[in-house]
């Protein structure tokens, strides 16, 4: 079996280390360094419509696997946490962004979301969707928030945040407020409204809000940011 350490705090990493015959998988984009021992292959994992699934929830059409014996290094593209979770024959639905690598015993598909979960949510019509046995690696944007919520519980998430939650449990989505909150308030337009039981993975931060951080340092900002053009 595969063994796994994160690693660093804010911009945390993954060690995995493969025996020879073990083997991972990882969205591509990922990998830091390898043991020259480990074999690398980029594969369309699962066929033409797996791949175009991922494509769909926002991932990437190829999947890097890694074959053992040696030490494979991945990270996420944001600063965050990444988010170990034991699969154990059930299934989550998780943000198209987050999945970061997972044993080969984990499947990874995707699966249409409600109509306006998907639509009017903004995360796309799809929802990657993970299942089977084994280790899955998330990564969260910022800091990691985790709810475990009872029969009946339900939370209202602005809906970039809403990284995962197990499948099964009852989620919709509603406009919040108005105008004035989405312009003045820079509250996100809708809300995701998700009942227990069940978990609720949630991440503090997202790309919208890093990227909008940053314009006003970048060379072409309009908000500030110093021009280098000659």
């Amino acid at each position: 079996m595969p063994q796994y350490q994160i690693l660093g705090d804010d911009l945390q990493y993954l060690k995995v280390q493969l025996n020879p015959g073990e083997q991972f998988y990882a969205d591509a984009g990922h990998m830091i360094m390898k043991n020259a021992s480990v074999n690398m292959q980029t594969r369309m994992r699962g066929g033409l419509l797996a791949g175009i699934k991922r494509a769909l929830t926002g991932g990437s059409f190829f999947v890097t696997e890694f074959y053992g014996p040696g030490e494979v290094v991945l990270s996420g593209i944001f600063p965050g946490k990444i988010v170990p979770i034991q699969m154990q024959g059930g299934s989550i639905l998780a943000e198209a962004h987050s999945f970061l690598g997972a044993e080969t015993s984990v499947e990874y598909d995707s699966k249409m979301a409600r109509l306006t979960a998907g639509w009017l949510g903004g995360e796309g019509l799809f929802l990657a969707r993970f299942r089977g046995l084994g280790h899955l690696f998330l990564h969260a944007y910022g800091g990691l928030m985790t709810k475990d919520l009872a029969p009946g519980e339900t939370i209202q998430v602005e809906a970039s945040h809403l990284m995962a939650f197990q499948e099964g449990m009852n989620y919709s989505v509603q406009m919040v407020g108005g105008l004035r909150s989405v312009f003045f308030a820079h509250e996100g337009l809708f809300f995701v409204t998700i009942t227990g039981p069940g978990r609720v993975w949630l991440h503090t931060l997202t790309a919208e809000q890093l990227a909008s951080a940053l314009i006003p340092y970048l060379p072409t900002g309009q908000q500030g940011g110093i021009g280098f053009n000659i």
